[in-house]
């Protein structure tokens, strides 16, 4: 019974060593994949913003509670993109 109980210990502790030694060669090279893709890569163009025009349809009343609403809820982080009218 000894000699099957260090047999079962040993294939453990064997197998719980190798699944640790490449699951460390798997980060090591998921961090030098990382350092050398950020090393290499271009940096990322960054579009050019155009100014939005104020719509007409809307009053200017009408905008800045939207934006007051907008900036409540989000608590500072929503951007309004485009205000449209839908039909009725």
């Amino acid at each position: 019974m000894t000699e099957n109980l260090n047999i079962a210990l040993q294939l453990m502790l064997v197998g719980m060593l190798s699944v640790f030694f490449i699951l460390g060669i798997v980060i090591g090279l998921g961090k030098l994949l990382i350092t050398l893709v950020n090393r290499f890569s271009k940096e990322a163009v960054k579009p050019t913003t155009r100014p939005r025009s104020v719509t007409p349809q809307f009053s200017s009343k009408h905008l800045a509670v939207l934006s007051a609403v907008v900036d409540t809820v989000t608590s500072g982080n929503g951007v309004i993109k485009s205000v449209k009218k839908i039909k009725d």
